[in-house]
């Protein structure tokens, strides 16, 4: 068996990483058992505000999470057949279908996802919107979608304003839209579960996430200033991510604190898993789960580390807000959550500042091809300093990764491109010190 054929596991080695991994799978037998017990559970999507469920007691998996596993099992080609077998394309939104075509597994990880009652996701074009509409048609869940809109004004620096700014900065109309959808969505719960949606609790799951991303918002600018980094993404990815879904818990928010304690006990040390670090790389787009190995080969030719991934750097500029509303707050965080990660100019001049604030020397974009953007996402980081190598493929689908081709092609682009940009960086560096 190939060394593709089994995956490159991942070679986290923060506890913080350790035991936010455990952590979710002692998490998911307990979800299991609530399910068993006639609870209803939930799937949603990483951009819809998964902060309701929280306060109405509702139990919810996260489609990306879940898809994650999937890849991570090598379950991603045998999945998108199952998928084709069944008249679906399985060359569109492979990443945000796994996770349904999962349950047509006999034999799925972790024993598969309990039956799921609700689907919540945002609308963002008309392929991602029919695999919710699957959901309802195959397993009976109702789908509760939030529509995609877009600012009529743009701030390409949106970083700087959207903890208290937000209501000018995304729009009155959009927030009020997703307000009302927010308000719609909670009644319907409410109903149908019998459940009651306890503003104070809310209020408190707000202020929770707060405190949850102001944690990872030090521990990025601590990385982003830290040469060796005392991590990569392979721990930051983990760490960062598992808190994540369970965002508005004081569990994730103690996670997120020690994660930070962590990484500062390693700069403080002078810790890194790459001593004589040369290079310094960010990924661009979803995490490469069914090959979490990929990124340290280069540490251990070049000294080049990837140090930077959307997730850290997004949980520390996209999440925080403030306003007295809680509702119309958390519609503030979200009514333009796709703007931040994909849609020129709020995602390309986010990468581009991501890319000087962490000292990126290069940048690995990896993305799909009908994804729009990719263009001025590039171009953006180029024009900051940083040259970009984009490679096609998708977090879901293993079948389109070919990994001594791109190993070779991030090498290539390294010695060639890479190489030099860092070793300017680095006299600039010394000169100053």
């Amino acid at each position: 068996m190939s060394e593709f054929t089994r995956g490159r596991r991942n070679d986290a080695s923060l506890p913080s990483a350790k035991a936010a991994t455990t952590y979710q799978r002692q998490w998911f037998a307990r979800l299991k058992e609530r399910a068993a017990a006639g609870d209803p559970v939930a799937l949603v999507n990483a951009d819809a505000p998964q902060e309701i469920l929280r306060a109405l007691d509702i139990p919810y998996v996260v489609n990306q999470w879940w898809a994650s596993v999937c890849a991570a099992k090598q379950r991603s080609g045998p999945y998108l057949r199952l998928l084709a077998e069944r008249g679906y394309p399985a060359d569109q939104e492979q990443y945000n279908s796994l996770a349904l075509a999962s349950t047509f597994d006999e034999d799925p990880p972790w024993g598969g996802l309990p039956p799921i009652s609700f689907v919540l996701a945002e609308m963002t074009g008309d392929a991602l919107r029919k695999v919710f509409e699957a959901w309802q048609r195959e397993r009976g869940a109702t789908f509760l979608g939030f529509e995609r809109t877009v600012p009529r004004e743009v701030d390409p620096y949106w970083w700087n304003r959207i903890e208290d700014d937000w209501e000018a900065l995304v729009g009155k109309q959009r927030i009020d839209l997703m307000t009302a959808e927010l308000t719609g969505v909670i009644r319907h719960l409410e109903v149908t579960t019998g459940r009651t949606f306890d503003e104070e609790r809310f209020r408190t799951v707000m202020d929770l996430v707060n405190e949850q991303q102001r944690y990872n918002r030090a521990t990025r600018d601590l990385i982003a200033r830290t040469s060796p980094a005392p991590i990569t993404i392979a721990d930051s990815i983990p760490s960062v991510m598992i808190p994540q879904w369970h965002r508005g818990t004081e569990w994730a928010r103690d996670a997120a604190r020690t994660f930070y304690e962590e990484v500062r006990e390693r700069a403080d040390n002078g810790e890194s898993p790459c001593p004589d670090e040369q290079i310094r790389l960010m990924w661009v787009g979803t995490g490469l789960w069914f090959d979490m190995g990929f990124y340290s080969w280069f540490q251990e030719t070049y000294g080049a580390m990837f140090v930077w991934s959307m997730y850290l750097g997004l949980a520390a500029d996209g999440y925080i807000r403030h306003g007295e509303d809680p509702l119309r707050t958390l519609a503030g965080r979200f009514a333009a959550f796709p703007d931040m990660i994909n849609a020129p100019p709020w995602a390309s001049e986010w990468y581009a500042k991501e890319a000087v604030h962490n000292r990126i020397d290069g940048a690995v974009h990896m993305a799909t091809t009908d994804r729009r953007g990719n263009y001025f996402v590039n171009r953006a980081i180029e024009a900051a300093g940083v040259p970009v190598l984009q490679i096609v493929g998708d977090s879901g689908d293993a079948r389109s990764w070919n990994q001594e081709a791109v190993q070779a092609q991030v090498a290539e682009f390294i010695e060639k491109r890479v190489a030099p940009v860092a070793a300017r960086r680095r006299a600039r560096e010394e000169r100053r010190r």
